[in-house]
């Protein structure tokens, strides 16, 4: 994660600019439903789940969230980040859980 305060961020030669940080999409989805590549492009369609009532029942519905498309480069940097993300989420599973005090000073 970055910081904020930093006025740009250099990943290789490239500056990413962070005036338009605040206008990204934010994306959610439960899982890729499907995946492919066309003409050198990967496209993976991304997927959530809906909860929808029927009577005292649950449907479970399930909607296209975002069409990804990239480079291949531009996958292989996602699947790095997602790496490097999951790698961090599985260090922080491993530290033994913080007691908060009913009353904080």
């Amino acid at each position: 994660m970055t910081d904020p305060e930093t006025p740009g961020t250099t990943q290789g030669l490239a500056t990413i600019s962070t005036s338009s940080s605040e206008r990204a999409p934010i994306i959610y989805f439960d899982g890729a439903s499907c995946f492919g590549h066309h003409n050198g492009a990967i496209q993976i369609e991304l997927a959530a789940n809906l909860l929808m009532p029927v009577g005292a029942a649950v449907r479970v519905d399930v909607v296209q969230t975002a069409h990804l498309r990239c480079s291949v480069p531009a996958a292989l940097a996602l699947r790095e980040a997602l790496d490097k993300a999951l790698a961090m989420y599985k260090q922080g599973q491993q530290q033994p859980a913080e007691d908060i005090p009913a009353v904080k000073n």
